[in-house]
């Protein structure tokens, strides 16, 4: 494409070559360059390569220099300009700026750019009856729309989307050559002449209805009768129901076996949302281009079922982000009313399962769930599920970063050669991602999920064979977790065994600090963290999780300074699913009479008996430090919830118990006793026996469940700030990082940040990737980076 170039102003004529990395492909960079000259009259060109844009440019030395500094202070909105280096050339006497074609180039690979909503432009167009897109379900342009989600490979042109099947029509042809046009080199850009097509296909596959109306009409008949539709969107299938529709719901839950975790609702538009929960500062939040899944307080008589997210208080809300879910919730142009306007939209698998994200699969496997599909035939080549934002008065706390954020990478400081070296981290096995680390940053996969059933280990393949081919990488090291059991660690051994590469295992707390300690660009400094969360493989072959570490050497080592005192978790998972066998072990181990709380009756005999014998004979459980487990002792002590029916189930009700308590009687809690002892070695404890007692005492002496709730986060908040302000004081680290899931706990969060302020310490706290194993392989990948340069300790000492 060639920009004609205007007659040039007077002075001396340069000529400079200039490389820009970054996100700057697929988000109307050479375009933007382009205009620019076109402004400036200069001429030269500009080309993508896998690496970079390369641009030549030419003209008046004062027009030279401010095309270099408004190519970054002009940028694209969606284009993120990490460095641009440049030197001068040889004037050549062009005639014309050309956008060349894009060439493979070496080296480092560019950024693939997150998957955004709809810009106000496209949404403009969408609903303007004069526009050739009005109702066009896939309108996009160079600010918005799908990108990483389409990717196949790189450099990011047409032909290496999952858009290369559809031809341009000359209309569109026209705006994409036209150097001002919005759509100008937008390669997802499509209308309805030349573009993907919907359908409305029944669970066995035959076809309903096809095109946008009649799709859409079907669509949203079957959600205003109260059926299930499966929704293709950008990254993956959606489950969808009226929120409203407390049968729909229940049907729903049956259907997919979920009958307790909460569901996720789209809101048509934020006034709606503002009917649901309390929107207050992250308004900006739902409404960014992101279009994360926030966490928000429930508002009372709001338009959704009991049952959409039972015992919270919260609801998670999305706004629409696809044009699809737009006219979803719009009228039709007939008049006839458009789909409720809130919708219950949950991840379209089966439950443990990954995200179904091709036609056949969601078939497949959605055939069973869902009344109807809703589907298109524009390929997804990378899924990607919703991120999902906890909001605070501190604003958000990430719980999963995927869609919109994901793969943006963090940057480590600049280190030695070694840095450059290639590093691949197969991350947890719950809530997995995985993380490559070249060249001084790393790049944290989408969300995969639980890694329990062969599909969900083959997404997991898929996504590390994706984030190998983007960077067109083969690693020099391999990270993992120490747990024996992790199907990520044994993957990783397999790999490192077949590329003949050392492998590299992690501790579980280790590397959840390293993550936090990288995303805040700390990795040089010693840092004290409070690392507390549900179970992690612990370098004495014990179940970790309430832990005070000291990083230090850049990453690579970690002290174990302190912990939480002995958990009995009885029989494994059984025990996790079932917190009253945890509380009752932790009332016998505190002398406290199972016939004293709640705890006794829920117990049957057997169960009863068993706990007894294993209390008496020291067998039959396993010993943790486990701060996730003690929230289990207190939610099933207190009589919050005694069995779950998913992860974490009574920490996530005891924190909604708290957060009620507080946010309505907002007076003084029972205080409870949490002790810090040293033992022998100098390792500090925290002694959960007296906590034990002190519950059991107050429920005797009619304390509400809910005032105990806050007294026990209280109770948590202050013994943590004790313990890292002790290690402060031995160690002369100021600074100290909280991190593990127990942290996605906004009260707890909120409280132990306080506290330890109080104590005059600085905290740190996750805003990049999520505290809980969301993150972890980022840290992995951080200690494997610095593990490269100098060798790193197995384990916490």
């Amino acid at each position: 494409m060639r920009v004609p170039g205007p007659a040039r102003a007077a002075g001396p004529v340069v000529r400079r070559r200039l490389v820009v990395r970054g996100v700057v492909q697929g988000v109307g960079f050479r375009p933007h360059l382009a205009v620019l000259a076109d402004d400036l009259a200069l001429v030269g060109g500009c080309h993508n390569d896998a690496t970079s844009v390369g641009v030549e440019v030419e003209g008046p030395a004062s027009a030279v220099a401010e095309f270099e500094r408004r190519l970054v202070s002009d940028a694209p909105p969606l284009a993120l300009v990490e460095s641009v280096t440049g030197h001068d050339l040889p004037v050549q006497g062009d005639v014309a700026f050309v956008i060349g074609r894009s060439a493979p180039g070496d080296g480092s690979r560019t950024l693939v750019p997150p998957d955004t909503a709809p810009c106000t432009a496209c949404l403009g167009e969408l609903f303007d009856p004069a526009d050739r897109r009005y109702r066009h379900p896939f309108i996009t342009c160079t600010h918005c729309g799908p990108r990483l989600s389409i990717t196949v490979d790189l450099p990011y042109d047409r032909a290496r989307t999952t858009m290369a099947g559809f031809p341009l029509c000359r209309a569109c042809a026209t705006e994409y050559a036209d150097p001002r046009d919005r759509r100008y080199h937008a390669q997802p850009v499509a209308c309805h002449d030349c573009g993907p097509a919907l359908a409305a296909r029944l669970p066995g596959g035959t076809v309903l209805a096809r095109g946008t109306e009649p799709a859409l009409a079907a669509a949203i008949e079957a959600l205003r009768d109260g059926r299930i539709v499966a929704i293709k969107g950008l990254g993956g299938y959606h489950l969808a129901c009226a929120a409203a529709d407390a049968g729909a719901v229940m049907l729903l839950r049956a259907r997919k076996h979920r009958p307790d975790q909460p569901f996720a609702v789209m809101a048509r538009d934020l006034a709606t949302a503002g009917t649901l929960v309390e929107v207050g500062q992250a308004g900006t939040l739902l409404a960014s281009k992101e279009r994360p899944i926030v966490l928000l307080p429930a508002r009372p008589g709001g338009p959704v079922a009991a049952r959409v997210a039972p015992g919270l208080g919260e609801l998670g809300v999305v706004l629409p982000y696809t044009p699809l879910h737009h006219l979803l919730f719009a009228d039709r142009p007939d008049g006839s009313p458009g789909a409720p306007p809130v919708l219950v939209m949950t991840s379209g698998n089966v439950s443990g399962e990954p995200l179904c994200y091709t036609d056949e699969a969601a078939l497949a496997q959605l055939g069973g769930i869902a009344d109807l599909f809703l589907t298109h035939d524009r390929a997804i080549a990378v899924p990607v599920e919703d991120s999902v934002v906890g909001w605070s008065a501190d604003g958000g706390v990430p719980i999963r970063r995927s869609r919109g954020y994901a793969p943006l990478p963090v940057d480590f400081p600049a280190g030695p050669a070694a840095g450059s070296a290639v590093v691949l981290a197969a991350g947890a096995e719950l809530k997995n991602t995985v993380a490559l680390s070249r060249d001084d940053r790393a790049f944290v996969s989408a969300h995969v999920g639980d890694l329990a059933t062969l599909a969900s280990r083959e997404a997991h393949q898929r996504v590390t064979d994706q984030l190998l081919g983007f960077h067109r990488s083969t690693p020099a090291l391999l990270v993992c977790d120490m747990h024996p059991g992790y199907a990520s660690r044994q993957w990783a051994r397999r790999l490192a065994a077949e590329l003949d590469v050392p492998v590299l295992e992690v501790q579980h707390h280790h590397a959840h600090l390293a993550a936090l300690a990288a995303e805040h660009g700390r990795l040089a400094e010693p840092l004290l963290g409070l690392v507390f969360d549900g179970t992690g493989y612990g370098c004495d072959a014990t179940i970790w999780g309430g832990e005070l570490l000291l990083l230090r050497a850049a990453g690579r080592a970690a002290d174990r300074l302190g912990h939480l005192g002995r958990v009995r978790l009885p029989g494994g998972d059984a025990g996790v699913r079932n917190p009253v066998r945890t509380a009752a072990l932790a009332m016998l181990a505190a002398g406290v009479s199972l016939t004293s709380t709640p705890v006794g009756d829920e117990l049957s005999a057997a169960e009863r008996a068993f706990l007894t014998r294993a209390h008496e004979s020291g067998r039959g459980f396993a010993d943790t430090s486990s701060v996730g487990r003690l929230f289990d002792v207190a939610s099933a002590l207190i009589g919050i919830r005694y069995r779950i029916s998913y992860e974490a189930q009574a920490a996530v009700e005891l924190e909604a118990a708290a957060g009620a308590w507080r946010l309505a009687c907002g007076v003084t809690a029972p205080e409870l006793a949490l002790p810090v002892t040293c033992t022998g070695d100098g390792v500090l404890r925290l002694d959960p026996d007296p906590l034990v007692r002190d519950l059991a005492a107050a429920l005797a002496d009619g304390a509400e469940a809910g005032a105990l709730a806050w007294a026990f986060h209280e109770a948590l908040a202050r013994a943590g700030a004790e313990i890292a302000d002790r290690a402060a004081a031995s160690t002369g680290v100021r600074t100290v990082g909280l991190s593990g899931g127990v942290f996605v706990n906004r009260l707890l969060l909120a409280a132990t940040t306080a506290r330890l302020r109080e104590r005059g310490l600085t905290v740190l706290t996750h805003a990049r990737v999520p505290a809980n194993d969301g993150g972890l392989a980022l840290g992995q990948a951080a200690v494997g980076r610095q593990h490269v340069i100098m060798p790193t300790p197995a384990c916490p000492r």
